[in-house]
């Protein structure tokens, strides 16, 4: 998260607060929704502090910017910077700006749990889900069964999916106030989506295959503070680095024990995660500036792994985790970077306008690649599957130009003279070196989250694929006449309206009033025109 030179934020010009607004919409853009503010530190970090009356009305300007651009904003953490007797006290501030849902362009965040059959994560995930502590003897637990059809043992053998919601202003939103899935899912602008998989020996092979086929953003480890680390706790954790993915621990059930072993047990982690094999650096989550800077950290660093202690039962460091999941950012880490801006360019589209002098302006995402000034790229699909030649004029990034746009950055690249009905929200500027890949179909394995009507062939839903948005029909379910809720199954989609770019492996989201499921694209089936047009590229290819 970078940081804004808050001292301009006390009483800005119209101008300034007018390109202030546009800074923090890019940022959001990037962040996926959201962004954190630094106020009272310079740019280049120096902690300056701002008074009491400068800080209100920095705020102030920050909340009016915010609501310029239909953001909300809470304060994560203020403290104070200590000066000479004669200054007075000053303060530096964190802010969390948070997009409201756009049409539900929510954030969609997926946190992969592990544990131990009795490391008490069901009655976590009830917990923090369901909005009510546990009565020690997993009532918390039942609720989550509900829906899930499976009140055995008290053993879940399968997965379940659980969802968390939180809304712009960084409220939890749960099935508390007896809401219904789908009520969390229309009033949150941040859903974390809990995959959470068997604790059970013997199922540990499904759970490998399960984590890997719904790329989960994080992995939670739940350890139960009276056992420590006991049976398959080790090869989660593997499986969890296996994954390659930031890992949180939670040590759940400090009500249960003495002080002493909830250290022990902490301690022992800690030698774990130092190990050479590991090489991950614990973070002890004890306040919530803790878990401020454990979310920033975590994001930053695969190697910090925070750990909480807790308790379902008291609510003990409960809000602790809240917090930290709250703020988790969606990960865009320099390494896989890196790897993106080596591969061939992809922009993708998701605004399009016409500035005076300036022509047709587009704005967007970098997905891969990198752009410069001038470059010939290739626009596309068109609704007949075609992808038009066009160069790209001066780029924006907050405002002011850039020369060299990376992957990952959001950016407004001007067209010139290019045809802005030609152009649609979903379609993507590449490389003519890549042969893009479009289609009508495809196919996606997918959970089914929750449904009303039975979801099967003929169904219709809205997909949404990174920044393609479309209705689509499922034209068939593989081995399968219908999907209940938590089912999973490889299904074949067809959109009703016209071809679309699609990555293979990309992560896609659908809905359709109440049914809502995730999933990940595997298959896509060019039509057969579409052949014709790739054995002869350039037939593909029009000037403009």
């Amino acid at each position: 998260h970078s940081s804004d030179a808050s001292l301009k934020l006390v009483n800005p010009t119209q101008y300034r607060f007018e390109h202030l607004a546009t800074q923090l919409k890019w940022r959001l853009q990037e962040g996926r929704g959201e962004a954190v503010y630094q106020i009272g530190v310079e740019d280049n970090g120096l902690l300056v502090g701002l008074t009491d009356a400068d800080m209100k009305a920095s705020l102030k300007t920050l909340r009016r910017m915010a609501e310029k651009v239909g953001a909300d904003i809470t304060l994560l953490r203020e403290r104070e910077v200590d000066y000479d007797s004669d200054r007075n006290c000053r303060k530096i501030a964190e802010v969390l700006v948070r997009k409201v849902p756009d049409d539900q362009q929510f954030l969609d965040l997926r946190v992969a749990v592990l544990g131990n059959v009795d490391s008490g994560k069901s009655t976590l995930l009830g917990v923090l889900t369901q909005g009510e502590l546990d009565n020690g003897r997993g009532r918390a637990r039942l609720n989550l069964f509900r829906h899930l059809h499976e009140i055995q043992t008290g053993r879940t053998s399968s997965i379940s999916f659980e969802i968390l919601g939180f809304n712009s202003k960084g409220e939890v939103v749960n099935y508390s106030e007896s809401r219904t899935a789908e009520e969390i899912c229309e009033s949150s602008s941040k859903m974390i989506t809990f995959i959470d998989l068997a604790g059970h020996h013997k199922y540990l092979k499904t759970t490998i295959f399960g984590l890997t086929s719904y790329c989960p953003d994080f992995a939670m480890l739940v350890v139960s503070a009276n056992t420590g680390i006991a049976g398959t706790t080790r090869e989660h954790l593997g499986l969890a680095m296996a994954l390659k993915v930031p890992i949180f621990i939670v040590v759940s059930k400090v009500d249960l024990c003495a002080r002493g072993t909830v250290e022990r047990t902490v301690r022992q982690l800690e030698r774990v995660l130092k190990q050479p094999g590991c090489n991950k650096v614990p973070l002890l989550v004890s306040s919530p500036d803790d878990a401020v800077t454990a979310a920033q950290q975590f994001t930053q660093s695969s190697s910090i792994t925070p750990i909480f202690t807790l308790s379902s039962v008291s609510g003990e460091s409960l809000e602790l985790l809240k917090v930290f999941l709250n703020i988790l950012p969606p990960l865009s880490n320099s390494k896989e970077q890196e790897e993106l801006m080596q591969q061939l360019t992809e922009f993708q589209v998701d605004e399009i306008y016409s500035v005076p002098d300036v022509g047709t302006v587009v704005g967007g995402t970098l997905y891969s690649g990198v752009c410069r000034e001038g470059e010939r790229l290739v626009v596309g699909p068109t609704d007949e599957g075609r992808f038009l030649r066009l160069k790209v004029g001066s780029i924006q990034r907050n405002r002011s130009a850039c020369r060299v746009l990376r992957a990952g950055q959001a950016a407004t690249l001007a067209l010139g003279n290019f045809d802005r009905s030609l152009l649609r929200k979903g379609m993507v500027m590449v490389s003519p070196k890549m042969n893009p890949t479009i289609c009508c179909q495809f196919e996606a394995a997918i959970v089914l989250l929750f449904h009303a009507k039975t979801f099967r062939r003929g169904s219709q839903v809205t997909v949404h694929v990174g920044n393609v948005r479309q209705t689509a029909t499922v034209e068939c379910l593989h081995g399968k006449e219908e999907l209940r809720t938590g089912e999973r199954a490889v299904v074949r989609f067809r959109f009703i309206k016209h071809p679309e770019y699609l990555r293979l492996g990309a992560k896609l989201l659908f809905r359709e009033g109440v049914t809502k499921g995730i999933g990940h694209v595997t298959r896509l089936l060019p039509t057969s025109q579409n052949h014709d047009q790739n054995q002869n590229h350039d037939q593909n290819l029009q000037d403009h």
